[in-house]
């Protein structure tokens, strides 16, 4: 994607505040390291043959399984998965290892998932044309914080040199939409007149990479949007036309690592400690519950679905994105129509749907209607219907 043109940097103007949200810029931190799955499944057969050679006697005895080799052509059927990012290759693929080693740093030093997050709002302030000291707020809305506190948001506020006020906010995969909502939320009351929301997501660290169904599916990077009152937005910006979010309780998504528990990732009681899903109830629950979803709040806001011009949906699964944007536009999209940004980053949590808008939307012209859609865990959806502007 060409980088639109960076909006020259100033304060926003002194005006009459509209109380109407509006994105004016997305950022994006893209980690340089990327596995491919050829790479991963070298790493997960070695680590299957490590495992099957040191319980041998109980596999002939009956009394343990086999684990079964992983392929690249398994992984991409199954996902349309091929690649993805991570911040710490080696240790991932090492048969010994087969989790990130990220070295602990002092307290006095920037955090690594607040570094990433500043890359990403860096680059959304500049791309939209603003300093630090122009932003209010910042919401740091990812699916799994490095630490409970202080907030990850407040680190990111300190580093970048922000006023106001800053929290955390996990919805799982939705965390992004639902602090867009949010955001706009504090532009629509008067509380807020520009407000970061930053998705840092180093999915790589609650990842099981020993599980043959799961070990393929995330990759790390960070996101931001930023949102403000239109009154002060840069030329070039998206209108958010209507924004709706979703909750329903399910157990078939789900991590119980936290602070009342003691289990390291890769123990031997570690098992439901890091990422779980039971994928065909996903799939059957979430695909339609999403795809009505979008279709009521389009109802209400007077928007005909199959006129959108872009879906930028959540990229956990092609399976499933296929099926909603089918549901939703009424025949089979194209990439043009929903891109795909899956293939290459794997599924990013929370920041999978941003990437994409980040990545195919500024080709899009004046008046254009799109979508931005995330579901996940929880089950949690959000919905952000957007126009472009200029």
């Amino acid at each position: 994607m060409q980088e639109s043109p960076m909006q020259e940097m100033q304060s926003p103007p002194t005006a009459t505040l509209t109380g109407r949200p509006v994105i004016s810029a997305t950022g994006l931190f893209t980690p340089a390291d990327s596995i491919s799955n050829d790479e991963l499944v070298a790493s997960f057969n070695a680590f299957v043959d490590r495992h099957n050679a040191a319980h041998a006697d109980a596999i002939a005895a009956g009394e343990a399984e086999a684990l079964t080799y992983s392929s690249a052509e398994f992984i991409e059927k199954a996902s349309g998965i091929k690649s993805r990012h991570v911040m710490s290759k080696a240790a991932i693929l090492d048969p010994a290892t087969m989790c990130p080693r990220l070295p602990e740093r002092p307290n006095d030093e920037l955090s690594i998932m607040a570094e990433i997050g500043v890359a990403a709002a860096r680059q959304a302030l500049e791309r939209a044309g603003r300093k630090p000291d122009d932003v209010d707020a910042v919401l740091c809305a990812a699916s799994n914080m490095q630490r409970p506190y202080p907030a990850m948001a407040i680190e990111i506020q300190q580093a970048l040199g922000i006023e106001g006020f800053g929290f955390d906010m996990n919805v799982a995969c939705s965390s992004a939409t639902f602090g867009i909502q949010t955001a706009a939320d504090y532009i629509r009351a008067g509380n807020a007149r520009s407000v970061l929301v930053v998705s840092p997501e180093i999915t790589s660290g609650h990842l099981n990479w020993r599980d043959r169904d799961s070990h393929f599916i995330f990759g790390d990077v960070a996101t931001a949007v930023l949102v403000e009152d239109a009154a002060i937005a840069p030329v070039q910006h998206w209108d958010i036309l209507g924004t709706r979010l979703k909750t329903v309780f399910s157990n078939n998504i789900r991590n119980n690592f936290g602070f009342l528990n003691r289990a390291a990732p890769g123990s031997a009681d570690a098992a439901d400690k890091l990422f779980v899903q039971e994928g065909r109830k996903v799939f059957k629950e979430v695909v339609p519950m999403v795809a009505q979803m979008i279709l009521d709040e389009a109802t209400r806001l007077g928007i005909d679905p199959e006129g959108l011009r872009r879906l930028w949906l959540h990229q956990a699964n092609a399976g499933m994105n296929r099926l909603i944007s089918h549901k939703v536009l009424g025949h089979e999209a194209s990439e043009d129509e929903s891109p795909t940004v899956l293939d290459t980053y794997g599924n990013t949590s929370s920041a999978g749907s941003i990437i994409a808008f980040h990545q195919h939307s500024d080709d899009l012209r004046a008046g254009d209607t799109g979508l931005i859609c995330s579901f996940g865990a929880g089950y949690s959806a959000g919905t952000v219907f957007v126009r472009k502007v200029a």
